[in-house]
């Protein structure tokens, strides 16, 4: 009878990972737009520091997006399908690059973008927490990320967490998510405010 247990239980272990690599792959296929909420949790590499983040954000699809922290400090990360630029309000500083040279295998490649499969191999992952993980392995090598996961619940997206090549981990929780929604073009269109410098890269 344990033995039957121990069979039920990775096989239903098992599907709920192919559940969430199909939920992956239905969200990069059938949400073309959105917004949410976000809590950002940065744990340094001892995992003694916590730093907390809080702000909003929206896309459209094909890589257009907009994350918008709003404590503990303004900034800004806008790409509009062609560019990206990060506004710092603080230093009334902005930088520019082309979306090609930004993008690449990155988060906002997994949460914008339209070629999932082409960029990453998906792995799922043990549920935790009630959110069932997904593993994108970048196919291009990319230094800046250890490791990339998205969570989700049922077919929402719940999670996001990233440790970057010095082992810092970040973990993005998602709320009051809206998918298909219209997002307004100008929200994907960055103004530089009057007086900021502009660094192109």
């Amino acid at each position: 009878m344990k033995k039957i247990l121990i069979v039920l239980t990775l096989l239903s272990s098992g599907m709920a990972w192919a559940d969430a690599v199909d939920a992956l792959r239905d969200f990069a296929r059938d949400v073309k737009s959105g917004r949410a909420a976000f809590t950002q949790t940065v744990t340094s590499p001892d995992g003694k520091r916590k730093k907390l983040s809080s702000g909003s954000f929206e896309f459209e699809r094909p890589n257009r997006f907009r994350f918008a922290y709003a404590k503990p400090f303004e900034q800004i990360i806008v790409a509009d399908g062609q560019k990206v630029w990060i506004f710092d309000a603080d230093l009334n500083q902005a930088s520019s690059r082309k979306l090609a040279d930004a993008l690449g295998a990155t988060p906002a490649a997994l949460l914008a973008g339209s070629h999932i499969d082409h960029d990453f191999t998906l792995k799922g992952q043990p549920s935790e927490g009630g959110i069932d993980w997904v593993q994108a392995i970048p196919k291009q090598a990319e230094s800046t990320i250890q490791s990339l996961k998205l969570g989700f619940k049922g077919k929402d997206l719940a999670a996001m967490e990233i440790v970057d090549g010095f082992g810092q981990r970040s973990r993005l929780d998602f709320s009051a998510v809206q998918a298909n929604v219209a997002v307004p073009a100008e929200r994907f269109q960055f103004k530089l405010p009057a007086g900021a410098d502009l660094i192109e890269q």
